[in-house]
């Protein structure tokens, strides 16, 4: 992990969820604590998110490289993760949108973040859409 991602994770905890310097003061952020698919080691990434109904929104862009990020292929291997949202902590399930419903949904992460939509332009493949949808408590099926 960078030591930028570090200093963000950390400010986002000491302020119940809420970053208080650099670039992404004032956006939707959680932190995505998934677990690694070769190494087993669990690892947390800051990312902006959008909602759809109770849904939290995710998307793979590594701003535009042509591979996605880690944290996509942890994902894939393993999708029951640990979200935090504002002061909030709770288990979900992370699935691939459908492609009827991708569109609409990275283009809600561009009206929050217009970088998003240059990121498409960046690359050839399709950028994932990741939704996280939370689970019962106790569920970690």
């Amino acid at each position: 992990m960078s030591g930028f991602s570090d200093a963000l994770i950390d400010d986002f905890r000491a302020h119940q969820g809420h970053v208080t310097s650099g670039p992404f003061v004032g956006k939707p952020l959680l932190l995505l604590t998934a677990t690694g698919a070769r190494s087993g080691q669990r690892r947390t990434t800051p990312l902006i998110y959008t909602c759809d109904g109770d849904r939290y929104v995710i998307v793979a862009s590594k701003g535009g490289a042509p591979d996605n990020p880690g944290w996509y292929h942890n994902l894939r291997a393993n999708p029951v993760v640990e979200v935090e949202v504002e002061a909030e902590h709770f288990t979900a399930r992370a699935a691939e949108a459908e492609p009827a419903d991708r569109r609409r949904l990275y283009d809600q992460q561009i009206a929050v973040l217009p970088g998003f939509a240059e990121y498409e332009t960046r690359t050839e493949r399709v950028i994932p859409v990741v939704l996280l949808e939370r689970l019962p408590d106790g569920d970690v099926s």
